[in-house]
């Protein structure tokens, strides 16, 4: 069973997600930042007990599951389709870089991979499984399923069609996510949208288009 010192990581696109990362963990303890000030100046303007009200309302609203997103990608490599498959039921789905490009560790077995990520230096850590499916659909194209779990909970499910078209492979990709998150994440998407094309491209993929979508 591979382990992380095993697997080999396109480094571009590790340094792709350490970037993404570094963004992005400022504008998300913003996000606590801002509900503790906002409590404070409560406190001091009013009382204790209005302040705590504030308080636990701004904490449900951030943290309430309100918005779930889906969306489209449209690859293309020069590549041929059965590196492509490999590439995405392997041990670093392209779509996934910024789950194994800051991972601790990664244990990859049959059509199943790992990711432990800490956080709050080491104090916490989450464990991402990605499942892989994969069949032949009946115009010939190749299919992937990928089923995304975080602590054993449903996060997401990307359906990758590979197909060949002028001696280019194809890749057309839709995500939607399993569950919602809470205002408190729209930092975290954001950023995310910004590299997420980097990451694609950093990887030998060009990005023909892509589309997200966030709703309630």
């Amino acid at each position: 069973m591979p382990s992380t010192q095993e697997i080999d990581r396109p480094q571009e696109a590790v340094d792709v997600a350490k970037r993404y990362l570094r963004r992005e963990r400022p504008l998300s303890a913003l996000v606590v930042v801002v509900v503790v000030s906002m409590f404070l100046g409560t406190f001091l303007a009013t009382s204790l007990l209005s302040a705590l009200v504030v308080g636990a309302i701004l904490v449900v609203i951030a943290r309430a599951p309100l918005i779930q997103s889906n969306g489209t990608t449209r690859l293309r490599t020069d590549d041929d389709s059965d590196v492509v498959v490999n590439a995405f039921t392997g041990p670093t789905p392209p779509v996934l870089a910024f789950q194994w490009g800051i991972a601790d560790e990664i244990t990859a077995g049959e059509n199943t991979v790992t990711y432990r990520i800490s956080y709050l230096f080491g104090l916490r850590s989450v464990e991402s499984i990605v499942r892989s499916q994969t069949e032949t659909t009946p115009s010939g194209a190749r299919r992937v399923e990928l089923d995304v779990t975080v602590n054993g909970q449903p996060w997401a499910t990307y359906t990758v069609t590979v197909s060949t078209d002028n001696d280019r492979t194809s890749i057309d990709i839709e995500y939607t996510s399993n569950r919602r998150f809470g205002l408190r994440r729209i930092p975290q998407q954001i950023v995310a949208e910004r590299y997420r094309n980097e990451a694609l491209t950093a990887q030998g993929y060009t990005v023909v288009e892509r589309d997200t979508n966030f709703g309630l």
